[in-house]
């Protein structure tokens, strides 16, 4: 019999929690993650105030800089929309890792330095890295070699090789920009200055749109959402209102990018084999609710194997997941249709009752 409970692939957000939430509930856990901590990201570094609620109850301790809501912005019009549970919380993904990281000693749950590698599965057990277990937790990213080796993928991406040259140059890939289905990635980069505002910025543009997030007193990150070709600064070019802000104020690290962002998955689960996080499909960063969403599903996930019931994670996944996905899917074909995309901001200051409700639904 498998000595572990748990075998989880991936020591990010979703991996971490549901190691963690795993060994509070008295499971054996043992993670595998390839990559040295800190470990570094491209995403909007916003997190909800449901997520800093639950990474509290885990017992993880993080140090950032509140936000109070969400606020959009075009070239003529601006609307706020403030959280009525509590705020959310600004966090460097680095600073993120390292308090999961050091969560995971507490708990003294072993973190293997390797790559997972053929996975092998019986009908108790599966094998992975050179460890057996009564299940494995893929939580191995938007690119999920796990997911790809068990034939779980609806559609091809590019290869995160193809990601790695696009975060050193600061590129993306030339697409259909702005049609339905256009390929959309993600920029960020980090500016050295005082935040302006203690909202979540959201400028929007043909080109995409520009996350601003304050995640200390003296730094802010910035994140684009596109499917255009071009540098981090050509893209800045389209959001004239933010670029001034910026003025000024110097770069903090380099740019980083993700993506494709969209991953269509067939299925969360394959024998005993189950996927979390990023890995377990992915709409668009449009609503920011990724780590969120990671999250509720990882805690699912921790009770379909302490039930013994891994047949039941695809439902609970879809239940838990549901709404986001909705309102995600919904936005993002809005967002693609030339003619509803430059209404979206404006109806939100018309509509400014209806819109602080989707944000703080999604809050």
């Amino acid at each position: 019999m498998p000595e572990v409970d748990l075998l989880v692939a991936g020591a990010g957000p979703a991996g971490a929690a549901t190691a963690i939430r795993a060994a509070l509930a008295g499971l054996s856990v043992v993670v595998v993650e390839p990559r040295s901590a800190p470990i570094d990201k491209a995403c909007g570094e916003g997190i909800a105030h449901s997520a800093v609620s639950y990474l509290g109850r885990l017992g993880v301790e993080l140090d950032g800089r509140p936000f109070h809501g969400i606020r959009y912005l075009d070239e003529q019009h601006a609307v706020d929309a403030r959280f009525t549970a509590g705020p959310g919380l600004g966090v460097r993904r680095t600073t993120l890792t390292a308090a999961l990281r050091s969560r995971l000693a507490e708990l003294d749950i072993p973190v293997i330095q390797a790559r997972v590698g053929p996975i092998t599965q019986t009908p108790i057990s599966v094998t992975a890295a050179g460890q057996t277990a009564h299940y494995l937790a893929a939580a191995d990213g938007l690119h999920s070699p796990i997911r790809r080796q068990l034939g779980l993928s609806a559609d091809s991406t590019s290869h995160p090789s193809a990601e790695l040259l696009l975060a050193r140059s600061g590129r993306s890939p030339r697409a259909p920009h702005g049609a339905p289905g256009a390929v959309r990635r993600g920029l960020r980069q980090h500016f050295c200055v005082s935040p302006w505002t203690d909202l979540v910025e959201v400028y929007w543009s043909r080109l995409g749109e520009a996350y601003v997030t304050p995640v200390s007193d003296e730094l802010v990150g910035v994140a684009v959402l596109t499917s255009a070709r071009g540098t981090f600064d050509s893209h800045l070019d389209a959001f004239p209102l933010l670029k001034r802000r910026l003025k000024g104020a110097p770069p903090a690290g380099p740019v980083l990018g993700a993506g494709p962002l969209r991953q269509r998955v067939r299925a969360r689960t394959s024998g005993r084999v189950l996927l979390v996080g990023d890995a377990a499909g992915y709409v668009d960063a449009l609503t920011g609710e990724g780590i969120a969403v990671a999250l509720r599903t990882s805690a699912e996930l921790v009770d379909c194997i302490r039930a013994d019931r891994p047949d039941a994670y695809e439902a609970a996944w879809r239940r838990v997941s549901r709404e986001c996905r909705l309102l995600t899917a919904s936005l993002l074909w809005a967002r693609n249709r030339p003619f509803l995309a430059p209404r979206i901001v404006p109806a939100a200051a018309r509509l400014p009752g209806v819109y602080r409700t989707i944000v703080n639904r999604l809050s």
